[in-house]
């Protein structure tokens, strides 16, 4: 069983939620971390799927790849992990959301292996809300920031 400590830092400025909700779908096998985004992300107004791998999470995008808006997977998974995950994903006709990938370390290879695929980012663990509100906010800007 893992123990996990959640700290958030104090609240800083409101970031504003992105121009429209977004459909998002995101894969990670801890639990607690699903659970997290899942809130935060809904709370900004978002509708969010969630998978315990990228077998179970490509099955969800298989079934609409159009779908979704953005695609957040950990790297680190059973089953599927992230890499073979986005590899998948890249193949399959219909996707053309944005992707993100969390993880708590990885090589300058797989790093490498991730920028190849085309990933619009990388962030470390821990995930902290602002900073995840404030990646999505630069993917899917307003059109007033735009200008």
């Amino acid at each position: 069983m893992h123990t996990f400590t959640f700290t958030f830092p104090s609240p800083g400025p409101a970031v504003a939620a992105p121009c429209r909700a977004l459909r998002i779908l995101y894969a990670d096998d801890v639990k607690e971390l699903r659970d997290v985004i899942r809130l935060t992300l809904m709370r900004d107004g978002h509708t969010v799927e969630c998978a315990v791998n990228g077998a179970e999470a490509l099955k969800q995008l298989e079934a609409d790849p159009t779908g979704v808006d953005l695609l957040i997977t950990d790297h680190h998974m059973p089953v599927m992990n992230g890499l073979e995950f986005l590899t998948r994903v890249r193949a399959l006709p219909g996707f053309h959301g944005r992707t993100l990938v969390f993880t708590s370390e990885l090589s300058h290879q797989i790093a490498q292996a991730y920028r190849r695929l085309g990933v619009d980012g990388m962030i470390p663990k821990p995930i902290f809300p602002s900073e995840l509100r404030r990646i999505i906010r630069g993917f899917f800007p307003t059109p007033r920031e735009l200008k």
